[in-house]
């Protein structure tokens, strides 16, 4: 199963992998640069359809429970200030997606969305200590009755040249449902209220929709 923001990209890659073969065929004599070039463009192929891979996830929804937005390593777990919405402090947990990663981003948790802002940037590394802040994101609020207001940020990295929000404010969201997509590694910041019990570790694999990165405190 594909994710639709990889119709065109998956499109481009058959019909490219297509006329390659065709060509190599007519007009390329020597066996094993032939294959050579076969092979290449079959890989590139398999890149594509593979980073638009969404796969089928089965999931409980809880309302005491934080999600992983996305697939990746997590790579930051600070109590930090965030600046943009909040304006005080805030438990950061961020998940690093490398290319290779399901690029699917999920929401978190079920609720209202209060806010949500597309920000141009630039494009530093995702693991950039100044990343949150300067690359091209998008930043979401999402308001619930047990952890109240969450934010989520997609992030762009050095690759990543687009990001697809899905959540407009008013909407009512549902938990690991289709949130967007960051196209070409890149990585998600999760802001929680201070006190927030967190589940997961550094350097822990997350896996979108599923990883409990966080619980209601009790």
């Amino acid at each position: 199963m594909f994710h639709k923001e990889g119709a065109q990209s998956i499109l481009f890659g058959t019909v490219f992998t297509a006329v390659v073969l065709l060509l190599s065929d007519k007009f390329i004599d020597t066996n094993w640069i032939r294959m050579s070039v076969q092979i290449v463009t079959f890989v590139f192929l398999i890149i594509i359809l593979q980073f638009f891979r969404n796969p089928k996830r089965n999931f409980i929804k809880n309302e005491d429970q934080i999600l992983s937005p996305v697939d990746g390593k997590v790579v930051v777990i600070e109590e930090v200030y965030e600046g943009e919405y909040f304006k005080e402090k805030r438990i950061q947990v961020s998940i690093f997606m490398s290319p290779i990663n399901v690029h699917v981003t999920r929401y978190a948790l079920s609720g209202i969305v209060k806010f949500s802002k597309y920000h141009p940037g630039k494009f530093l590394v995702a693991w950039h200590p100044k990343a949150s802040e300067e690359n091209e994101r998008t930043t979401i609020v999402i308001e619930n009755k047990t952890f109240g207001k969450v934010l989520y940020r997609q992030i762009a990295g050095a690759l990543a040249r687009r990001i697809v929000n899905y959540a407009e404010e008013g909407m009512q969201v549902t938990q690991a449902e289709d949130a967007g997509f960051i196209k070409f590694g890149s990585r998600v910041d999760v802001f929680l209220p201070l006190g927030t019990p967190i589940n997961v570790t550094l350097n822990q694999k997350a896996i979108g929709g599923k990883t409990i990165i966080a619980t209601k405190a009790e």
